[in-house]
């Protein structure tokens, strides 16, 4: 069902979000890709003119909140240009891509790094996909599931030397060569907002699979992809020999000093779409040091962590809708101790960033209820 609201509110670095406690940017990373220098930036940035912290996102990308006036708003879009996190102003809200963050590295599934960088390329460079809702997801699953369960709007899921089309997160039955993954997720974008009227999303088409009219249908449609919840947290060993570190970050809120030490180790990064940070390329001894100043920072380490179970929206008093500051009754309920099923604190029913998966529990004002899925 398309929305009946047709103004677009999703921010980005330019044309940012009036909450309650100030102005929030969203800086998109596609593939949740951020270098230190980058991540640097940003943290200076969120300590001159925002809430000194960074607020790390469902799809992989980071907000800076509270920014206080137009001025400051300006600083902070300049910074994120200074740092090449804005390589196109017109498109700076749809370069919306997830992708298996641990790709290349870590397994033998397929490398996507490349097909990221590709697509991020192409969607810029189709003037007409800056008219694409903020909300619309591009994803990219290198083959070990992690991503094709998020539902993205148009995604591919690799197997080898080819990959499967999705819209919405449900497999076409399309199956693509890699050379042709990047035009054809151009083109199925390019469809949808030439279709879409009022519609925000693929899912809320009265018929999805009209973006693929014309495309052969070679193996049997329909399947779907379990939606992951967990990050991958610890020690993990690289295929190269290296080392990656994985740190889960409570509710996703990093405190900007934080993010100064994880960038002073200076390898690159990634930001995943559970609210987690990965340090790629360390040799053992930096691996080592790293976890053992991070670890006391509060970054999360430990798979067995209750932290990693538990997730919530912005709450009070960030956002003026949120009925309840879930953010300390998510840390509440983290402190009790593991649950069985992952629970997402939200202050309204918009449910913001709810995971595909668990428990989604609504504010009201006088505890919580469960949210009842939309028909």
């Amino acid at each position: 069902m398309a929305r009946t609201r047709e103004h677009d509110a999703c921010p980005g670095a330019l044309h940012v979000h009036r909450a309650a406690d100030g102005a929030l940017a969203r800086v998109r990373l596609p593939g949740g890709a951020i270098t230190a220098a980058q991540l640097q930036a940003l943290a200076t940035a969120a300590t001159r003119w925002g809430s000194a912290t960074l607020e790390l996102t469902s799809r992989a990308n980071i907000q800076i909140r509270g920014i206080t006036d137009d001025d400051a708003t300006a600083a902070v879009a300049d910074a994120v240009a200074a740092a090449g996190l804005l390589p196109s102003p017109t498109h700076e809200r749809v370069r919306n891509i997830v992708a298996s963050p641990l790709s290349g590295r870590v397994s033998a599934t397929s490398d996507i790094r490349a097909l990221v960088t590709e697509l991020d390329e192409a969607i810029r460079a189709r003037p007409a996909l800056a008219a694409l809702p903020g909300r619309f997801l591009f994803g990219i699953d290198d083959g070990r599931g992690d991503i094709s369960g998020l539902s993205a709007d148009a995604g591919v899921h690799v197997d080898g030397d080819s990959a499967a089309l999705l819209l919405a997160g449900r497999d076409t039955g399309v199956r693509l060569p890699l050379p042709q993954v990047v035009p054809t997720l151009i083109d199925v974008a390019q469809r949808f907002a030439d279709i879409r009227e009022n519609a925000w999303r693929i899912a809320e088409l009265d018929e999805p699979t009209q973006l693929v009219t014309g495309l052969a249908v070679t193996a049997p449609p329909g399947a779907t992809w379990e939606p992951v919840t967990r990050p991958p947290v610890g020690w993990i060993e690289q295929r190269d020999g290296r080392i990656a570190l994985g740190a889960a970050v409570p509710l996703g809120v990093l405190p900007a000093r934080t993010a100064e030490f994880l960038a002073a180790i200076d390898a690159p990064i990634a930001i995943t779409p559970w609210r987690s940070v990965l340090v790629f390329d360390l040799d053992e001894a930096r691996a080592d040091t790293a976890l053992r100043v991070l670890a006391p920072m509060g970054l999360v380490f430990d798979d067995q962590s209750p932290w990693l179970s538990v997730s919530a929206c912005t709450g009070s008093p960030g956002c003026a809708h949120s009925a309840a500051d879930v953010r300390a009754d998510a840390a509440a309920a983290a402190a009790a101790g593991p649950a069985a099923t992952h629970r997402h604190f939200v202050g309204c029913d918009r449910a913001c960033g709810s995971p595909g998966v668990g428990e989604v529990l609504v504010a009201t004002g006088d505890g919580y209820r469960p949210r009842t899925p939309s028909p």
